[in-house]
């Protein structure tokens, strides 16, 4: 097994890798991509996916071919522009960052003279539909956080001209999706025909993996929390029984239905056909989305977070029968009183007691990164620490009406040490570069494998990380918690058990045209 990068021969010339440790499973990996046909590669956060573009890269350029480079940001797109000029013995013009904001006939000639050309998806889908980028010369495509090339994303648009044009294709994540019919559009739409996984567990990757401590920290209720729900839950049911009457849901209580069997109540009343019949389960379905939403929110979020939905319910101009239904109820309003009651005296959730806690006794000078999922929570969350004497800055995105350059100056301040906690929503999980952590708090937990793996990759990248989530008992929480851990460990089987698949599937004889073997 070599110990360095000299067995991809003179292009490794291209490559400033002095300095640069070799290790196996990037060996093994660059080696797979050169001499396989269109690859995924799902290798772990932190573990150098950059370099094996890199090396891809300065092959490609070494048989004569130009590369492309999609990240789904700008910011992130400029991180691997920065991560090339520095990485990549070549002239530094030759590599360009293409944007909408430069001029039309400029970003032509710029792109006809570049031999690298790193943008976001959507900026080369633009181009390539007013015929400005020929995709003639190139010779591969890499594609970051490639489980966005799913359904009409711009990802899947340029890689069915990639595909057109024979470009190999290089996909790159550290989760590739939640269910194997995700994994296979994936898979599909990409072309791929070979794949290389690591899991932190594979014995060439272990010794480059920091250890992750995953704490479970527990919270109760509270009583004032319990009293409002309890209300809210009785609420529920009374439409659940509704439905279920009308035999349309299969369950009166509420702890027996699952989110997901709710949602697919309103599947079978869209089929309805009899309008009478239709209208009064349309009544009591949006009654129990809207009332489950606010249910959810003061069990595992706050107070504070529930008060701003019911205040956004208020506030809408339109209202339909249900929703004036359900302000005009005096259980409704009676819960809605106890929790403006419980605000004005200065109460909250449990959970936020429990953060400012952990925080003060455990990590009050660590770099810390806070993820929720709504920006009601995020603003509480941020008010309460700041409140304790903590530095917390939030980190929202452009539906929240920040700006690019503001995201960018909050985390230029976060990586200068002028705060230390960063309480993000889902835009701090991937696709900008925020400096690695101490410590990673999920404020709830989540089901989606694709984003837990994207926050744990937030911390342990150099050191030991430390990640926390906090679980309301008896809640939505501790069956999310559980759903997520199955779903890590399912995925990395599917895609083990898929490319095993592949493997067994005859090869071609030789690589794909215009793609030359190396050794």
């Amino acid at each position: 097994m070599e110990n360095d990068f000299s067995f991809i021969g003179q292009c490794s010339e291209l490559v400033k890798s002095k300095g640069i440790e070799a290790r196996a499973y990037q060996i093994n990996i660059i080696r797979s991509i050169i001499n396989g046909g269109n690859t995924l590669v799902v290798l772990p956060t932190g573990l150098g996916k950059t370099l094996i573009a890199v090396f891809s890269i300065a092959c490609t350029l070494y048989d004569g071919k130009k590369a492309l480079m999609l990240a789904p940001t700008k910011p992130l797109s400029e991180q691997h522009f920065n991560s090339l000029r520095s990485l990549l013995n070549i002239n530094e013009d030759d590599i360009l960052l293409l944007t909408g904001k430069l001029p039309i006939a400029k970003r032509k000639v710029l792109e006809e003279r570049a031999r690298i050309i790193i943008a976001t998806p959507q900026t080369v889908a633009n181009d390539l539909k007013s015929s400005n980028l020929d995709l003639d010369q190139f010779g591969i495509a890499i594609f970051d956080e490639v489980h966005r090339a799913v359904g009409r994303y711009a990802y899947t648009y340029v890689a069915d001209k990639c595909k057109e044009k024979n470009i190999k294709i290089l996909g790159l994540t550290a989760s590739p999706g939640n269910s194997r019919d995700k994994i296979m559009e994936l898979i599909d739409t990409l072309a791929i025909d070979n794949i290389e996984v690591r899991t932190p567990e594979d014995p060439d990757v272990a010794p480059y993996v920091k250890e992750k401590n995953v704490t479970k920290i527990l919270v109760e209720k509270g009583e004032t929390v319990e009293r409002i729900s309890s209300l809210l839950k009785g609420l529920i049911e009374e439409h659940l029984y509704a439905l279920f009457h009308i035999g349309l849901c299969p369950f009166k209580k509420l702890e027996s239905i699952s989110k997901m069997r709710i949602l697919d109540i309103g599947k079978n009343i869209d089929q309805l056909k009899g309008s009478n019949y239709k209208f009064i389960a349309i009544f009591h379905y949006i009654y129990v989305l809207d009332l489950l939403h606010a249910y959810d929110l003061v069990t595992t979020e706050g107070i504070q977070p529930f008060m701003s939905y019911i205040d956004s319910i208020r506030n809408k101009e339109k209202k339909n029968r249900s929703v004036q239904s359900m302000l005009k109820n005096h259980v409704f309003l009676k819960a809605v009183g106890i929790a403006e009651t419980a605000l004005k005296n200065g109460e909250e959730h449990p959970k936020m007691k429990a953060l400012v806690q952990l925080i003060t006794e455990n990590h009050i000078d660590n770099k810390i990164i806070i993820f929720a999922q709504y920006r009601y929570t995020i603003s509480k969350i941020v008010e309460v620490l700041n409140n304790a004497g903590l530095k917390a800055m939030a980190f929202v995105g452009k539906k929240e009406g920040v700006t690019q350059d503001q995201q960018m100056q909050v985390i230029k301040d976060f990586r200068d040490g002028k705060f230390n906690i960063l309480v993000a929503t889902s835009i701090g999980e991937e696709g900008l570069d925020i400096p690695s952590v101490d410590t990673v708090i999920f404020y709830e937990p989540i089901t989606s494998s694709i984003r837990s793996i994207q926050r744990k990759g937030r911390t342990g990248r150099f050191n030991v990380g430390n990640i926390y989530v906090l679980i309301t008992k008896d809640t939505k929480d501790e069956t999310y918690f559980m759903v997520s851990s199955f779903r890590e460990k399912k995925m990395y089987d599917m895609i083990l058990r898929i490319k095993k698949s592949l493997e067994r599937m005859p090869k071609p004889a030789a690589a794909k045209a215009g793609q030359k073997r190396l050794f």
